[in-house]
């Protein structure tokens, strides 16, 4: 940091006089150096000597042609003028002249944007003062330095520095940035230059952490810690060239010793060639000791092998028992199912009797119970009558006498005759009755086959509807084969690639899958076709994402209530899975798998995942398929088998199907819509047969009601007859009544009998039907727990093998040793016939066999030149004593290093502490001037800095964020943050870039004021102050410089810079 000057105060008697007209600014500048206070100071201070601008001058540069020279005082200098009239040109200049980047202006992001329209180049030169006892080489540069620069309008920029006669020192950036760190020059920090643009958004737009970077970069606080880390960066360095050392360290004391050994072993050549052929010896028998202990390890992993071979066997033996006990259990449950399939079958014909003759019995009940309820209200009527005619009897008893006698004869010969007339009527009712039930039951019945022919009638045309639609989509198909999955499929795929070109799908979906694939064998169309279903319509989408968009496509073309294709999402492969392990395999039927020919891998992969068609056979006749899969033992990995007739076929199951041709996969259209067109025709002549049917049926209901409606009449008419026979027919019926009573009793119990057997028949079916379903359930999984077995079994077969090849490759190995061994311990026993202990490995003594014989021929090669081997032995051994030296003095360094480190960082926590307070303090005091209270919350640990300012007095108010207050509070809380870093930062100069901009009168004035007496206590400094104020109500001191910016004029392009003093300022305004 720059030095400090010495603050003097001036005295109050100089404290307020007029202000003098300023004149001449072309001289040196005397009046820089006056004593004389704008404030109320107490003491005189003197002018700053390096570091402060004195002149600025510019050519070409942003809208100007040219600007300046610009002389500057040594204290407190307003630039004033309106907008365009330059005064932000030359604070921009300001910071590029002093080499400053062009983001760092707020003006541009590229140095050729500085540079005028229309011209080649710009030019900036700025004089800076250099006097005084911190001159930067003064005897060089005088008391000026001359900094000019000169930007192209490529973008590219020059520099020049000269001395004050002129005079060019230098060109090298280098030597700028030497005099800029010398003078304590900081262009690209803000407390040295604060443009209009950072001041508004450093406080507002700014989060916590930028405002924390502010403060530590106007403190210098960041460069301290940069030069931190650089110190401790090169510490590791050092640490890693004090390993590095180490490491060679190790090498050359290696290569002393040996020279040293080498020096020492001249005279010892035979007893080193003795201990050559005592390693030779030893060599011999390590090597026997080697094969010896290899033998070993391969005998005890063949024992190993063994055991686990034995403990393979024991688990293959399980797994066999196991295998066997679900094979049993299957064939149990297998056994069960078929005799209770059995067992339901035989019992069905006899459940079907005895609900026809419960169905009988009950009629004949019904019957009977009519007969009777008729029979008793005939007999209430007569026993009515019969109890009228005694009553008037016994009235004609009492009243009559002996001439009655002839009449009481007439009336019974009268009653003989009636009762003869009741016996033929009786007979005649018996009659009309079974004729009219004739007529009943011929009526029921032809009523019964009435509702049987319309339900045919309806089947047939729906029939015929179906046969019609698909003879329409079959005729379709001859022109577009699509339209055989449904008539929307064309539309569909259309809206497919449409939605595929416009990168709705990550893969473009696959469909229908009929569509994809091709049949080997015709004749196994409609086998294929029952197997695979609907998945001959199926869509494949790669994710779920492409199956949303293929629904809502699909919604468009298959209105709600209508079933649509189903949807596959898997993840495309090119490759097709690898099915061989578990497919099922005969050498005369083919799979569906291999009966297709599939030229989409993802097709194929999707009816593998969906119907596992690499394990379902086809087999074309229904009898040889029977006997494959259930008079034998079904095929490895089949499941199931379909016959050319479409017939499903299990191992104890089979279905027939329902379809009589395919729909999908037939080829011959031309044959299909021929066979379809006779078959409607057919449905036809049925349909017409079948209305003359029903026509007949009609006409022969009609006359037999219209019969039995007379047989009625009839039946009306005799009984009005019967009615004067009341007592004879009363007897009768009440007779016949009793008769039909026992009968229907009977019936009855009949009846009660057939519903119970029906119901125990019934009841011991449902019972039977209740253990299938379970039994089934157990038989699938008994199904798949002897697949587990035998993937089990085969697992421990193919472990097992693979383990006994290995043993075998063991032993081999194990005899091919022994051999060596002999071979090894013969060769050994010629080089020394007794067998030596030897404790080190063979590879050891390899090496140290080699290293004695390089000794031995070096030796032989340098016998006689001991001088030589003497010379060699010292430089190695003082290299490496030297080396040695230097890592101990660095490793001393870098204790020490760490040592002073700790100390500088804990007073660097120190400094920041108290650059910390201070900067509170003088923020706090600042804003008290206008009863303001502010908060500045500095959090080192997570390098933040949080402002907060309470505008008014005491908790009258709440402190609020900076942007949360008005535009002048803003500008002033802002004025008084920048003067408390001015308080605690160090800069030979100070630039504002429109301060004022936002404030009031009071807040302007009260600024202002701040701000001067900071500038009087601070006369070494230099104060630079851009606003659009007129500053005609400044106190008058020569400390002050107002330098008045005119409004340029059309077609200027210098425009008039000189300074003006107050009372010029008053006469002009």
């Amino acid at each position: 940091m720059a030095k400090r000057k010495e603050e003097n105060f001036c005295s109050p008697e100089n404290a307020k006089r007029p202000r003098q007209e300023l004149e001449d600014f072309d001289k040196d500048g005397d009046e820089d150096e006056c004593t004389i206070s704008f404030t109320n100071g107490t003491s005189t201070l003197t002018a700053a000597e390096v570091g402060i601008i004195e002149s600025i001058q510019l050519r070409n540069f942003m809208c100007h042609s040219m600007l300046g020279p610009f002389k500057f005082g040594s204290n407190v200098n307003f630039v004033v003028g309106n907008n365009g009239s330059g005064k932000s040109a030359v604070l921009t200049a300001l910071i590029v002249g002093l080499g400053g980047k062009a983001v760092a202006t707020n003006r541009g992001s590229s140095l050729k944007g500085f540079v005028k329209a229309g011209q080649n180049s710009a030019d900036i030169s700025i004089t800076l003062r250099n006097r005084g006892d911190d001159a930067f080489r003064a005897n060089v540069y005088g008391d000026s330095i001359v900094v000019q620069q000169h930007i192209s309008v490529d973008g590219s920029r020059s520099y020049k520095l000269k001395s004050e006669k002129g005079t060019v020192v230098s060109t090298r950036k280098e030597e700028l940035i030497a005099i800029l760190d010398h003078f304590n020059i900081q262009v690209d920090n803000p407390v040295s230059v604060l443009t209009q643009e950072m001041s508004k958004q450093f406080l507002q737009s700014k989060n916590e952490g930028d405002k924390y970077k502010f403060f530590m970069k106007a403190t210098q606080l960041e460069q301290m810690k940069e030069d931190y880390s650089y110190i401790m960066e090169t510490k590791e360095r050092t640490k890693e060239q004090i390993n590095q050392g180490e490491e060679r360290l190790t090498e050359l004391k290696r290569q002393c010793l040996e020279k040293e050994e080498r020096f020492q072993n001249i005279a010892g050549l035979s007893t080193m060639k003795t201990n050559l052929e005592y390693l030779k010896h030893e060599m011999a028998w390590a090597v026997v000791n080697e094969i010896e202990k290899q033998l070993n390890a391969i005998r005890d992993n063949i024992k190993i092998g063994e055991e686990r071979a034995a403990k393979l066997d024991r688990k293959m033996e399980e797994q066999q028992v196991r295998l066997n006990d679900a094979e049993k259990k299957y064939k149990d449950i297998q056994d069960k199912l078929e005799k209770i399939s059995e067992e339901t079958n035989a019992r069905a014909p006899e459940c079907m009797a005895l609900k026809t003759d419960v169905i009988a019995r009950t009629r004949a009940f019904n019957d009977a119970e009519v007969l009777y309820n008729r029979s008793l209200n005939e007999y209430k009527a007569l026993k009515k009558d019969d109890e009228q005619l005694c009553k008037r009897i016994e009235e004609l008893k009492k009243s009559t006498d002996q001439s009655l006698e002839p009449e009481r004869l007439e009336r019974q010969r009268r009653i003989c005759w009636l009762k003869e007339k009741v016996q033929a009527l009786q007979d005649q009712e018996s009659a009309v009755n079974q004729e009219a039930a004739q007529f009943e039951q011929a009526i029921e019945k032809d009523k019964q086959e009435h509702v049987r022919i319309k339900r045919e009638d309806l089947d047939v045309r729906h029939t015929l509807t179906y046969n019609q639609r698909q003879l329409k989509e079959l005729k379709d198909s001859k022109t577009d084969r699509l339209k055989r999955f449904g008539p929307h499929v064309p539309a569909l795929l259309e809206a497919i690639d449409d939605a595929y070109r416009r990168r709705q799908f990550t893969h473009k979906p696959i469909g229908p899958l009929g569509a994809c694939i091709h049949l080997r064998d015709p004749e196994l169309a409609l086998a294929i076709e029952s197997c695979l279903k609907g998945l001959l319509q199926a869509y494949c989408c790669h994710n779920h994402a492409d199956e949303r968009v293929l629904q809502s496509l699909m919604k468009k073309f298959y209105p709600p209530g209508t079933s649509r294709p189903q949807i596959i999402v898997s993840e495309f492969r090119n490759e097709v899975y690898d099915v061989r392990l578990r497919a099922a395999y005969h050498p005369e039927f083919p799979t569906v798998l291999t009966a297709l020919e599939i030229d989409n891998a993802v097709v194929a992969n999707s009816l593998i995942d969906m119907r596992s068609i690499e394990t379902v056979l086809l087999i074309k006749n229904n009898s040889v398929a029977r006997a494959v899969m259930q008079s034998q033992k079904p095929p490895k990995n089949c499941r199931e088998a379909f016959t050319a007739d479409g017939d499903q076929v299990f191992a104890g199951r089979y279905y027939s199907s329902e379809s009589t041709r395919p729909k999908f996969l037939s080829r011959d259209v031309d044959s299909e819509i021929s066979d379809l067109e006779t078959e409607i025709e057919n449905k036809k002549a049925h349909i017409t047969n079948l209305q003359h049917h029903l026509s007949a049926l009609e006409k022969d209901i009609k006359r037999n009601e219209e019969l039995l409606k007379r047989c009625q009449i009839h039946y009306k008419e005799i009984k009005e007859d019967e009615a004067e026979e009341n007592k004879i027919k009363m007897q009768m019926v009440e007779k016949n009544m009793e008769q039909q009573k026992e009968n229907m009793e009977n019936l009855k119990r009949k009846k009660i009998e057939a519903e119970n057997k029906y119901d125990t028949i019934k009841l011991k079916i449902n019972q039977l039907s209740e253990l299938a379903d379970p039994l089934k359930d157990e038989l699938n999984l008994a199904d798949s727990e002897v697949d587990s077995q035998k993937r089990g079994k085969q697992h421990y077969e193919d472990k097992q093998k693979e383990h006994l090849d290995t043993l075998n490759k063991k032993r081999r190995e194990l005899d091919m040793k022994e051999k060596e061994l002999q071979e090894k311990m013969s060769q050994a026993r010629q080089i020394c016939p007794e067998r030596i202990e030897v404790k080190k490995s063979a590879s050891i003594l390899d090496k140290e066999i080699n290293r004695l014989r390089q000794k031995i021929q070096a030796e032989h090669a340098s016998h006689g030149d001991r001088e030589e081997i003497m010379k060699q032995y010292q430089e190695a051994r003082e290299t490496y004593l030297d080396l040695d030296n230097k890592v101990r003095t660095l490793r001393r360094f870098i204790k020490l290093l760490e040592e002073i480190m700790t100390h500088r960082y804990k007073t660097y926590q120190q400094f920041r502490r108290c650059l910390t307070l201070r900067c509170k303090l003088y923020f706090d005091n600042l804003l008290s001037q206008r009863a303001y209270c502010g908060k500045m919350n500095f959090d080192h640990k997570n390098e933040t800095l949080s402002i907060s300012v309470q505008p008014g007095e005491g908790n009258k108010a709440s402190f609020n964020d900076m942007r949360a207050l008005s535009g002048g509070e803003r500008s002033f809380s802002t004025v008084c943050f920048i003067l408390s870093l001015w308080s605690i930062a160090e800069s030979p100069f100070r630039c504002l870039d429109e301060f004022d901009v936002y404030m009031d009168m009071v807040n302007r004035r009260i600024a202002m004021d701040m701000i001067l007496k900071m500038a009087d206590s601070q006369r070494f400094r230099q104060f630079i102050l851009l606003t659009p104020q007129s500053m005609s109500s400044l106190p008058s001191s020569k400390l002050i410089r107002i330098l008045r910016m005119s409004d340029p004029e059309r077609g200027q392009t210098t425009l008039p810079f000189r300074p003006v003093t107050q009372e010029e300022d008053d006469n002009t305004s």
